[in-house]
């Protein structure tokens, strides 16, 4: 062994060379949240919110439904209900909006199955309490006007819709056109007397306080035979 010579360093005992951070591969880490958040873009989260306040509504009723539990229901934070909707009020409007467009297309749909003024009509009548009984929550939502804002616009929009086509339904009937911003008073007597049979046939049936009249009646006659047979009789009780 020459100690005049440099004796080169062995591998077993050279120390590892620490290998910067920029070459090192990271762990990719997911954030609390990511999943969820990642499904909502492009102005998905408002529809979302409003699909999970529809589910709320129509499970808990209008009392469980509010911004936490639309939030809670959408897997999203607290936060974004308001961010979207301001309110509980504004939430609950724009839930409405949607029930009318919904109900809007449904009484479109009947209407347009019938091309008799009469059968129509009947239909839209059909398709009134249908839907009310499909969506109980929703349609109570509706018609509760101290919940909603009815000046915001997008329940403006399908209120304005909603009328004009139910006018346009009697208007068929009486085989003349409605002018939605001024109505004679033949044709709202005849608008209200249509509506309150269905709207109120909707709320009797939504209850069960129709069950003791079905009770009476041939077996297999369900709520939807008797709504015909309304529908069928234009004068409740003969005159004397």
């Amino acid at each position: 062994m020459n100690p005049g010579k440099a004796r080169k360093p062995s591998r077993l005992t050279e120390k590892p060379r620490k290998v910067p951070s920029k070459g090192r591969p990271r762990l990719a880490v997911k954030k609390p949240g990511a999943a969820t958040a990642a499904r909502y873009h492009h102005g998905d989260l408002h529809s979302a919110l409003l699909g999970a306040a529809e589910r709320v509504l129509e499970r808990d009723g209008v009392q469980g439904l509010t911004l936490r539990a639309a939030a809670r229901e959408a897997g999203v934070s607290h936060a974004a209900p308001t961010h979207h909707f301001g309110d509980l009020t504004g939430l609950l409007s724009e839930l409405a909006a949607v029930g009318f467009r919904k109900f809007n297309a449904a009484i479109s749909s009947a209407r347009a199955a019938d091309p008799l003024p009469q059968a129509a009509f009947d239909s839209t009548g059909e398709a009134y309490v249908r839907f009310a009984l499909a969506h109980p929550g929703l349609f109570q939502l509706m018609f509760r006007g101290e919940r909603l804002d009815m000046q915001r616009p997008a329940l403006q929009e399908a209120l304005i819709a909603s009328f004009r086509n139910f006018a346009g339904a009697v208007g068929a009937m009486r085989h003349e056109s409605v002018n939605t911003t001024a109505l004679s008073l033949p044709q709202a007597a005849d608008m209200v007397r249509a509506w309150s049979m269905v709207h109120g046939f909707a709320l009797l049936a939504q209850h069960g306080r129709l069950n003791p009249i079905l009770g009476r009646l041939p077996p297999g006659t369900d709520v939807i035979a008797l709504l015909r047979a309304v529908l069928v009789s234009k004068t409740p009780f003969p005159h004397v």
